[in-house]
């Protein structure tokens, strides 16, 4: 062999360490040799010349925030309280004159219902023939709450039949593979349309008539919205039973809506006459008996009106 390969063979090979480099210790104010970016994150390195806190740790001191800066400013103290006056002066203002535009105190006396009388209402309503008292109760020249008087009209039942009859009649339009929004949307807008015409028609027959009655217009609106319960009772009958459950259930609820509201508007309208000593057969009298029995006799036409195209 070749002597220096047996010199290799004989010598065992040293093995080479990796060298160790000797990282100088980083000083203060200079940059870590193994840092790829610069720490933003401390003044002191960007030079910014931040004070140290007293502790000596190193941080740089809180500053004030900007919320507590302008509190401890007076003018924005004074004008924080000047705002607050305004803002308090203008609830107050509203809290007065709202009453003008929207009476809310007249509204929650329409809505005082409770369970009870929620289903006395609704029996009245489909059987009006078993009642005999009719008679709204006063308590000191005020009419009681409707919780406590079922003759007395409310809001509750009228507003929750409309939306009713709006869900129902979509309901409907969906079994018949006709629903769509703006079909929906239609149903309740003309609905709320024809109320709408019917007040308006009835204040100006009032006007005309020259009827001096405590009837309002929100009684007017109690009223009215009172046949949507039958309507209800009619679409969902024809949608059981078809044409004959609608017209048997919508025939009866449409002679109850007109016996309840002859004897409703009777005491509204006839009751005044009588007490200002008008002859029961004068040509005035006879005139608001007229409105009377037309005003009762529209809300079955109405009833048809709204629910017919509802039933195939």
């Amino acid at each position: 062999m070749h002597p220096a390969g047996l010199a290799a063979a004989g010598t065992p090979r040293q093995r080479k360490w990796p060298s160790k480099r000797r990282v100088p210790v980083s000083q203060p104010g200079m940059a870590d040799p193994h840092q790829l970016f610069d720490d933003t994150s401390s003044a002191q390195s960007r030079g910014y010349g931040a004070q140290r806190a007293p502790g000596g740790l190193g941080y740089p001191t809180a500053s004030a925030s900007p919320q507590a800066a302008f509190l401890g400013d007076p003018v924005s103290n004074m004008a924080m309280a000047y705002g607050s006056s305004l803002a308090a002066q203008g609830k107050e203002l509203v809290d007065k004159n709202i009453d003008r535009f929207i009476p809310v105190t007249k509204l929650k006396y329409y809505f005082a219902v409770d369970t009870m009388y929620v289903g006395k209402k609704l029996g009245l309503l489909f059987f009006p023939y078993l009642h005999q008292d009719w008679e709204v109760q006063y308590q000191q020249d005020t009419p009681v709450a409707p919780r406590f008087d079922v003759n007395a009209p409310d809001l509750y039942i009228p507003a929750m039949a409309f939306i009713t009859y709006v869900l129902v009649a979509g309901l409907a339009l969906g079994t018949q593979d006709r629903f769509s929004p703006d079909l929906l949307g239609l149903q309740a807008s003309s609905a709320l349309a024809w109320l709408t015409l019917e007040v308006l028609a009835i204040l100006l027959s009032l006007y005309l008539v020259t009827v001096n009655t405590d009837l309002t217009t929100i009684d007017l609106v109690a009223f009215l919205g009172y046949k949507y319960v039958g309507m209800i009772g009619g679409v969902l009958m024809g949608l059981l039973f078809g044409k004959i459950g609608y017209y048997l259930v919508l025939g009866w609820c449409c002679v109850s809506i007109f016996v309840f509201m002859i004897r409703t508007l009777r005491l509204k309208i006839l009751a005044e006459a009588a007490a200002e000593g008008i002859p029961v057969r004068g040509a005035r009298n006879q005139l608001r008996m007229y409105l009377t029995m037309a005003v009762a006799a529209a809300q079955p036409l109405l009833m048809y009106w709204l629910t017919f195209h509802l039933i195939r």
